[in-house]
């Protein structure tokens, strides 16, 4: 009888173990769907592209800049799409371009909804109070745009006339500044601005000379003023306080000028003249 109690009891046992074995397993693949799950949201919601986990890295440009960045068809092309695409494969990111208002850049980058903003940017005391700015990869110059036979053939002849710019740009600053706000006109897009001069609508448009030359070139009975309105340097902002990416964007900036590339792309885009 107590044979035949031990064996029961031994059964028994082994029953509750089999079934508690077989609860653990379950809660324990329940819990690695969860863990899964959870890891997938959180890399398709990570919008900070300089982390290791998802490999991409974004970057706000405003692309109606020839040549710096333009579409073709859906493809994003220019000098700093070039430029960008080569420092993220130098960092081991996969670029993301992400298009938009030049005005709502800054505040992109700032947001960090963007790793970092590229559209033809010149470093101004404003900005700097916003965001950083890397080394500068590019020197651009402001130009005027005029009809042909204008009245305005140097800088001072645009006192007290209508100026047309692309709102946010360095053109908008400089000219609100020097000519003043009630005479300057500020367009989404550096081609509204170029519309509204054919139209009559401003007299002259302060802008990027790469872009007005490609703007005179598309556009008859166009003309760019031999004067040269202002110098700058290009340079790519980044979020304040993101010294990481500052330096890895700096040191591929300088891997690049080393090699070459860099006057490479901007030659293939800007011929000699």
């Amino acid at each position: 009888m107590k044979k035949i109690f031990a064996f029961l009891l031994c059964v028994a046992m082994l029953t509750l173990c089999f079934v508690g074995c077989g609860e653990t397993a379950d809660e324990n693949k329940g819990n690695a769907d969860d863990t899964t799950v959870a890891d997938d949201t959180t890399v398709a919601d990570d919008t900070t592209a300089a982390d290791d986990t998802n490999k991409v890295i974004k970057m706000a440009t405003n692309a109606a800049f020839p040549p710096y960045e333009y579409k073709e068809g859906d493809a994003f092309v220019g000098i700093d799409v070039e430029i960008a695409t080569a420092i993220a494969k130098k960092l081991g990111y996969t670029l993301e371009i992400v298009d938009m208002e030049f005005d709502s850049i800054i505040t992109s980058v700032q947001q960090g909804e963007v790793d970092f903003g590229m559209a033809g940017m010149t470093v101004t005391d404003e900005r700097l109070l916003e965001v950083d700015f890397t080394s500068s990869y590019a020197t651009g110059v402001q130009s005027v745009i005029v009809v042909d036979g204008s009245d305005i053939a140097s800088l001072d002849d645009l006192a007290g006339k209508k100026i047309g710019v692309q709102l946010g740009t360095t053109g908008d600053i400089y000219a609100s500044g020097d000519y003043g706000e009630d005479n300057v006109t500020k367009y989404g897009k550096g081609a509204d601005a170029v519309i509204a001069l054919k139209g009559g609508d401003v007299s002259a448009v302060i802008i990027d000379n790469e872009p007005a030359k490609a703007f005179v070139a598309q556009n008859e009975g166009l003309k760019i003023l031999d004067t040269e309105y202002a110098i700058e340097d290009y340079a790519i902002a980044v979020k304040k306080g993101n010294t990481q990416l500052l330096d890895d964007i700096n040191k591929a900036l300088e891997d690049l000028t080393a090699d070459g590339t860099i006057d490479a792309i901007i030659a293939k885009f800007i011929k000699a003249e």
